[in-house]
């Protein structure tokens, strides 16, 4: 077996740590700048939903990334492993600082085309919030594909460790800036810029020791078209699914955005918080491209199935306890917040709707996915995730939300719409076995 019990705890304890922190930084974010007013708290939650579309296309290339370097790792090929690496991170900072420059120019054209009914205030934060956040995006980009790679080495102690550091340095910014300094939404932004752009340096420094299985090798940066082409066939459709995914989120945002600033700091506040439920599945889902990666570079079919199946028996496991534990505990983290008494009860409704749904059908939703892009299965991947989301979360939160009245209501409602189509499908695509063509099990040679 190419990973025992003992090397699979090695790799997901860490991520689960990690998303633990990336999530826990996250809310209390949004904790500390509650307390500049619920305008804020607006301002930012609807700049992130933005922000989360841009980072899912740089999660995406980073993926990409990671499931090139997996199989050559399992195929023994260390010397194209490496050579992967370099052109992830070469095509990771240009994407990257192109998209920084474009956020920067046109900011305020894209609060006003997403945004525009917003009340002035909101505006003003988001505004504010937007052009700090897009000066990291390089940072973050570099990060990302750091990450991923030394998770496709097996390595996810080190990209938790350099995560700490980054959600140290943030929080810490965040209570002098907001506490200390009296800042706004500037007290949020100014320490996520900082913390990346130190976590960046940091990896790519790490990346570039050649003790590591794989390595920065060369100081050249002409760019491999062969490895760019590997890359891009899965970081391509990969990125459209989650860019058109998280841009769905925000058409959503901007559904719930016309209901006024409770109903959009409810939503603020209940994706802040609903995100701890799903810890376990983000950190299986990366644990995944590593796993199965390597099982499929290894030319070994039934490792692919066993370990999709383990893996994902251990999410339903994690999830299940986890949002259990949330839902108990929901009053009193809704204490955490500085929110008027209607805000607190139907940020209550939202967050019981996701995580009481999420223990049934989030990981078969978002984790099992990763399995088949892991076996270049991403074209499915893509087409069923792009169509589930505008047939079922936005179609649907327009009848239920504004149509019908339902507000942020209908809206969480359509969600799980979405989920339970997306569940249907992923378990009939892999249970089907039409993946094993694409992760070239009826060819002698998978990876060349």
């Amino acid at each position: 077996m190419l990973f025992t019990n003992s090397s699979l705890k090695k790799l997901i304890v860490p991520l689960i740590i990690e998303q633990v922190l990336a999530v826990t930084v996250g809310m209390a974010d949004v904790v500390m700048v509650s307390t500049v007013g619920e305008a804020a708290i607006s301002g930012v939650s609807l700049v992130d939903m933005i922000n989360n579309l841009i980072i899912a296309v740089f999660a995406a290339l980073a993926t990409g990334g990671a499931v090139v370097t997996a199989q050559f790792i399992g195929a023994k090929r260390k010397d194209k492993a490496c050579r992967s690496a370099k052109q992830l991170l070469m095509i990771a900072l240009t994407i990257s600082t192109v998209v920084m420059i474009l956020s920067v120019l046109f900011r305020k054209t894209i609060l006003s085309v997403l945004f525009g009914s917003i009340e002035e205030d909101v505006m003003r934060n988001a505004s504010t919030y937007f052009i700090i956040t897009a000066l990291s995006f390089p940072f973050l980009a570099i990060y990302n594909s750091s990450a991923a790679l030394f998770r496709a080495m097996g390595n996810s102690k080190l990209s938790m460790k350099v995560s700490i550091l980054m959600n140290i340095i943030n929080v810490a910014g965040n209570a002098i800036f907001i506490y200390g300094c009296k800042m706004g939404v500037e007290g949020v932004a100014i320490p996520s810029l900082l913390s990346r752009s130190v976590a960046a340096g940091i990896m790519f420094f790490l990346l570039c020791n050649k003790k590591n299985e794989v390595h920065l090798v060369g100081r050249s940066i002409r760019p491999d078209w062969y490895m760019i082409k590997r890359i891009l066939y899965i970081g391509i459709p990969s990125g459209i699914e989650s860019g058109l995914f998280q841009f769905g989120r925000v058409i959503v945002v901007s559904i719930i955005a016309r209901f006024g600033t409770i109903q959009i700091a409810a939503n603020g506040v209940a994706n802040t918080i609903d995100s701890m439920g799903c810890i376990a599945g983000q950190a299986m889902s990366l644990a995944m491209i590593t796993v199965v990666g390597q099982c499929v570079g290894a030319h070994d079919e039934k490792q692919v199935k066993y370990y999709t199946k383990k893996i994902l028996k251990i999410t339903y496991a994690i999830t299940a306890v986890a949002n259990t534990c949330i839902l108990l505990a929901l009053p009193l983290i809704l204490q955490l917040f500085s929110l008027s008494p209607e805000t607190s009860k139907l940020a209550y409704i939202l967050i019981f709707i996701h995580n009481g749904m999420a223990i049934f059908l989030w990981p078969a939703s978002f984790t099992l996915p990763n399995a088949l892009r892991a076996c270049n299965d991403v074209k499915f991947a893509m087409i069923l995730s792009i169509f589930s989301m505008f047939a079922f979360r936005i179609l649907f939160s327009y009848i239920l939300g504004i149509g019908l009245g339902y507000g942020a209501l209908g809206v969480w409602m359509a969600m799980v719409m979405d989920w339970i189509f997306r569940v249907c499908f992923f378990v009939w695509r892999f249970a089907s076995g039409k993946w094993r063509a694409r992760a070239g099990f009826n060819d002698p040679v998978v990876v060349s």
